[in-house]
């Protein structure tokens, strides 16, 4: 395996960032997900602009793209393989130990793992833990991801692939690494950023190819939705078929199979939406 660290492709067994990475110590930093499909990047642009997005929002300095596309590039053709996660991590690089940043430069890491395509339904759960939507780094996909390990921990203990959050005000949010929709009255909704979800690739693309509307929604909506769905990188459009002990018989439903549909062709036809 290899993996670009710093400016070059190195080993796993050589592959290194400092003990003192900012990254590390504290969690400062932000990454990117993303799906390949024959060792090509699926949505790389969309990524990439979230990134410096991401950035900016955590006060680091604006990542080179043209870096991380020959990054990107380099560890694909390094690791080929039909299916796969590449993962992109940009952190505030060597500091004190402490919050404040030093002055070294950032770290980047590209990596890459083969994965398999996921099933078309699984089980989530919900969890009495709540999403911020006021905090300082809500909407930034950032490396600080302990309450989602912690979320997902559960989930696996009751026999569920993901835990969904609501927000500090009760409405629903999110999942831990996945947007989540719902269809009532044959309508599709999902909970727009202002809730403090991630503004996921995968959620605006569903929103833009199949009509979906941003509705402010309460988490017991969860309880009477006709069908669910979450929307991830690795994901795509999976379907819901048991939410904690409730069962969604027929999943997924007609308006998520739709929207799965959709979701394949118009991905397969552009790999960079």
């Amino acid at each position: 395996m290899k993996i670009w660290v710093n400016g070059g492709l190195r080993s796993s067994e050589t592959a290194q960032v400092s003990v003192l990475d900012h990254g590390l110590t504290v969690g400062d930093g932000i990454f990117e997900t993303l799906k390949t499909v024959q060792g090509r990047p699926f949505a790389l642009t969309r990524h990439l602009h979230r990134l410096t997005r991401s950035a900016r929002g955590l006060g680091l300095s604006d990542p080179d793209l043209d870096e991380v596309r020959a990054a990107c590039t380099a560890v694909l053709d390094a690791n080929p393989a039909a299916y796969g996660r590449l993962r992109i991590t940009y952190t505030g690089g060597l500091s004190p130990l402490s919050s404040d940043r030093g002055d070294k430069g950032p770290t980047l890491v590209v990596a890459f793992g083969e994965v398999e395509r996921r099933a078309d339904t699984t089980a989530v759960i919900t969890v009495p833990w709540t999403r911020n939507e006021r905090g300082a780094v809500t909407g930034l996909k950032t490396t600080s991801y302990a309450e989602n390990v912690v979320a997902l921990a559960r989930a696996h203990e009751r026999g569920a692939s993901e835990a969904l959050f609501a927000n500090t005000v009760g409405q629903l949010c999110e999942g831990t690494g996945s947007n989540v929709f719902v269809v009532v009255d044959g309508e599709t909704h999902t909970p727009p950023v202002a809730s403090g979800c991630l503004a996921g690739i995968t959620r605006a693309l569903v929103i833009e190819w199949t009509g979906a509307k941003e509705t402010d929604l309460p988490l017991d909506v969860l309880e009477r939705a006709d069908e669910i769905f979450v929307t991830s990188s690795l994901r795509d459009v999976q379907a819901v078929h048991r939410l904690d002990s409730r069962e969604l018989p027929g999943a997924p439903g007609p308006v998520t199979g739709k929207a799965m549909r959709i979701f394949e062709e118009r991905s397969g036809d552009d790999l960079d939406p």
